[in-house]
């Protein structure tokens, strides 16, 4: 037994016999001279009948041609190629895939006659892998076109607001409107669920809607283009903001809350004339609007927090109050969204309503279009980070003077 583990030829009988990876020994032309049991197995052909035969006589032309060069390379070269992958095409069209390792072979004097290697069959961890690339790009391509269609969708739904804003007197310029209208719209993500709107309803009177629909993204934005899509035809049947939002609600209901969906949106309608100064708006679970009085004192629009009705799309036959205010020249109304004050510090504190208050306090008396942008960016300093989370939006009106 000791003088066979001292015998070379013993030792490589057991190698050839026994290795699980293909093992083979080529001449200078590359024609196989010798090759283990397994090998066999791999090819379907017995020893004698690969002996002398090159990998054009098993394999595709491709797969034998890259084969033949790489040996041709190591003859010439003496550099070995190590754990290289290749793919087998066979002549039957099947695909397999090798781990290669080949080296060149030498004679006693140290002249290169030939080659030989060692291929593993990766066959199943190259498809696997081959499949994990190819859905991981499947993932991707979606995930591009996805990303290019939200894109696509926030510059339509940037569509939905307010582009220009109705004067009174029909007819006179933006800066000489009875009523001066500003809305401030800032998504956290591409879409939003924030959606607000200023129409003319009738040659003295203008309707100011705004909605937040529940959560984030592309579902909050279908919600949005829904109600957009209802506004119009809703005002033109309900200007009472209370039957307005009833309506409103009538027609989410069935839409929104589906057995697999529960969505919701809060909403505000105010309806103000420009000739009496009288203000109507209902509300919906939304945030309590502000006023902002001629004299420099900043207050709730409604004091009595229980005229806020529920959410749109929750109850059905909700009922909504309508509440009616007397304005006068030189107040303004400001409707805005949860994501003004709803942001915490690092400490994890909400900025809540009272600093909201506050903070309108410390800007009475600027323009909207000054106000707006200060008061967003009261809430982004003290939000951790700097960041909004949260879609905001406001719209809102100053009641310059009455109209003849």
């Amino acid at each position: 037994m000791a003088d066979n583990l001292n015998d070379t030829g013993f030792l490589l009988q057991n190698l050839m016999e026994h290795m699980t990876d293909n093992i083979y020994f080529k001449d200078r032309k590359s024609r196989f001279i010798m090759v283990n049991k397994a090998f066999c197995d791999w090819t379907g052909f017995d020893p004698d009948k690969v002996i002398g035969k090159t990998d054009f006589d098993l394999f595709a032309s491709a797969h034998a041609q890259q084969a033949f060069d790489d040996e041709q390379r190591i003859i010439t070269t003496g550099e070995p190629i190590v754990g290289i992958e290749e793919k087998e095409t066979w002549e039957d069209g099947r695909i397999t895939w090798v781990s290669t390792t080949k080296m060149p072979l030498l004679d006693s004097a140290g002249e290169i006659v030939g080659t030989f290697g060692v291929s593993r069959d990766i066959t199943e961890h190259k498809e696997a892998e081959l499949k994990a690339n190819y859905y991981s790009e499947q993932v991707r391509r979606i995930k591009e076109g996805m990303e290019e269609d939200v894109c696509m969708a926030g510059e339509l739904q940037k569509t939905f607001f307010p582009r220009s804003y109705p004067s009174f007197p029909a007819g006179v310029g933006p800066a000489e409107s009875c009523v001066g209208f500003y809305h401030h719209y800032h998504a956290s993500s591409l879409v939003s669920g924030d959606f607000c709107t200023v129409r003319r309803l009738s040659e003295s009177k203008s309707g100011l809607f705004l909605c937040d629909v529940m959560g984030h993204g592309v579902r909050a934005a279908l919600g949005t283009a829904l109600i957009c899509a209802m506004v119009e035809e809703v005002s033109g049947v309900a200007q009472d903001p209370g039957d307005f939002l009833a309506r409103m609600n009538e027609l989410l209901l069935p839409i929104l809350r589906q057995e697999d969906m529960f969505l919701y949106a809060t909403a505000c309608y105010a309806v103000f004339d420009a000739r009496t100064g009288r203000l109507q708006v209902a509300n919906a679970g939304h945030p309590v609007p502000l006023r902002f009085l001629r004299s420099g004192e900043v207050r709730w629009l409604m004091e009595d927090d229980s005229i806020r009705g529920p959410a749109l799309a929750i109850a059905e036959d909700a009922a909504f109050r309508t509440l009616e205010l007397q304005l006068d020249p030189g107040d303004s109304v400001v409707l805005y969204t949860d994501g003004l004050y709803e942001v915490e510090n690092e400490a994890g504190e909400e900025f809540g309503e009272e600093r909201l208050l506050e903070a309108a306090g410390k800007n009475a008396g600027q323009p909207l279009e000054v106000l707006f942008p200060a008061l967003v960016e009261q809430t982004r300093s003290f939000a951790a980070e700097g960041a909004l989370d949260d879609d905001v939006c406001l719209v809102g009106f100053t009641f310059r003077k009455a109209m003849d």
